[in-house]
């Protein structure tokens, strides 16, 4: 086990507990490392503005874990699976019943989440009251608002404390509706002051683009946010669908555009969709996670996609991968997308597995748990060739947001057939006649697979509650995360999700 703690904060929050981190065997933990001053005088948490927002740029490192923050976007779904092979990745069930949907208030990842989110969340209050100039405020905000959308996201109630606050003061806790009112707020006082930067192949820090896009994820989720019941039913208003499409309409003038190599993306090459990265942390976790321990590099040999969710990619489509160029160099035996079947070293030669002695070849068929070394489909985005920074936002999620709030009855010139097009045809897949619910599911799923958005499409498109392979559990209470016992135990405004 590996320990985290973030120094700016410890003192301060009371919400916040030290706690030790718990990472899988095979884990690479995102180091943080955070040696900025704040002072504290009666209860006031102040610093350098410039130092701080330097510190919460440094944060966004956390994304590129596998555990925490991601594990809770993408393991309760249908399109990733974290198969325990003997004893490897049992980590007392901790992916296992994200997976299975039979987590409860002490699961590991939930708290670490929680507490991650909440403390970086604080670092842009004392940024806030640290006297930055109109840009470093419109940055904080942006930041702030990002890690709040996650809180909402994920849990449906947000702790808040002023920078001025000492740590005898309990939290306030927004209801969702408030911290969704609380976002927007956020966003639209910070897109004046916010550059213009357009793409860029490395894009660190906050921009209009950003928080455009940000609004067009918080209006699409609108109706899952203030609905009565968090269960649903969910009923969308062709006002916020406006207000996603005239968002994404920003994004694309600032010069956005789709790449046309589809893995670009996730390169020092791409130049036209990269919204906000970060480099900070490394996406190595994303490729380490889920190769195997006999490929080059040697990974970790955890998670895969699951059957059903590869069948939905048609052959043609840049998205469901290439095959390794095995050319001799470094990691050219490494494909790139979905690898399934026989695998292949850098000079093309059969890869063998070490633990079994057989030639190396996936296998859709995957169980949950007691699955052999090569059982699962495995997928990648960031090769170890060629990877660069962690990509946070990009435009291919603009233009799908744009797809789905114009078929919940957005008004534009544009149909979404049009766009869902447009990208397919810029992905090399062919083009399609007409887009329902279930169409444009599957098509945010081809666009934005292992990105970390399936658990919130699941829940806006109510399938979330489904059932699908190793997944039996049909709960309605399981669209929101409990709040974390020791969270409990140390705010008492806050209460716990039914259900729970």
């Amino acid at each position: 086990m590996k320990q985290r703690k973030n120094q700016n904060i410890h003192s301060l929050l009371g919400l916040i507990l030290s706690l030790a981190l718990f990472a899988a065997c095979t884990d690479l933990s995102v180091q943080e490392i955070d040696s900025t001053i704040v002072e504290s005088t009666e209860g006031a948490a102040t610093g350098d503005p410039t130092e701080l927002l330097s510190s919460a740029y440094q944060d966004l490192g956390t994304f590129t874990d596998q555990a925490n923050i991601y594990a809770l976007g993408v393991h309760p779904t249908d399109e990733m699976l974290p198969p325990t092979r003997g004893v490897d990745w049992g980590d007392n069930g901790v992916w296992r019943t994200l997976h299975a949907h039979t987590w409860d208030a002490t699961h590991s990842w939930i708290l670490n989440a929680w507490n991650q989110l909440n403390s970086r969340a604080f670092k842009c209050n004392q940024i806030l009251a640290s006297n930055p100039d109109a840009v470093q405020a419109a940055e904080a905000k942006f930041l702030r608002a990002l890690y709040m959308s996650y809180v909402v996201d994920y849990w449906g109630q947000v702790p808040f404390r002023e920078a001025n606050e000492g740590a005898d003061v309990d939290p306030r806790v927004m209801s969702r509706t408030e911290a969704f009112d609380f976002i927007i707020k956020d966003l639209t006082e910070a897109l004046p002051d916010l550059p213009a930067t357009g793409p860029s192949a490395s894009n660190p820090t906050a921009s209009k683009a950003a928080a455009n896009l940000l609004l067009t994820r918080m209006y699409l989720n609108r109706a899952v946010y203030t609905a009565s019941d968090a269960t649903g039913p969910y009923s969308f208003d062709a006002a916020d669908m406006n207000k996603v499409i005239e968002a994404a309409d920003a994004i694309t003038a600032d010069g956005y555009a789709l790449e046309s190599n589809y893995f670009d993306n996730w390169t020092g090459n791409a130049a036209s969709e990269v919204i906000l990265s970060t480099s900070e942390g490394s996406p190595q976790n994303r490729w380490m996670m889920t190769l195997h321990y006999s490929q080059n590099p040697s990974g970790w040999n955890g998670f895969t996609t699951l059957a059903d969710f590869y069948a939905k990619f048609e052959d043609g489509d840049q998205r469901k991968g290439s095959p390794a160029k095995a050319d001799g160099s470094e990691f050219s035996g490494i494909g790139l997308g979905f690898l399934i079947g026989q695998q292949y070293d850098d000079d093309g030669n059969e890869v063998i597995d070490s633990r079994s002695q057989l030639p190396l070849v996936f296998t859709p068929d995957v169980p949950l748990a007691g699955a052999a070394t090569e059982k699962g489909i495995r997928a990648i985005k960031y090769h170890p060739a060629t990877a660069n920074d962690y990509i946070l936002m990009r435009y291919g999620e603009a233009l799908m947001n744009k797809a789905e709030a114009i078929m919940r009855g957005g008004n534009s010139s544009e149909s979404a057939v049009d766009i869902v097009n447009m990208v397919r045809e810029a992905r090399g897949a062919a083009p399609v006649a007409s887009v329902g619910e279930m169409d444009m599911l599957d098509e945010r799923g081809r666009e934005l697979y292992w990105e970390g958005f399936r658990r919130s499409d699941q829940i806006r498109f109510g399938t979330f509650t489904m059932t699908w392979d190793e997944k039996t559990t049909t709960e309605a209470h399981r669209v929101l995360y409990p709040i974390p016992q020791q969270a409990l135990d140390s705010n008492p405004n806050l209460e716990q999700n039914p259900g729970y």
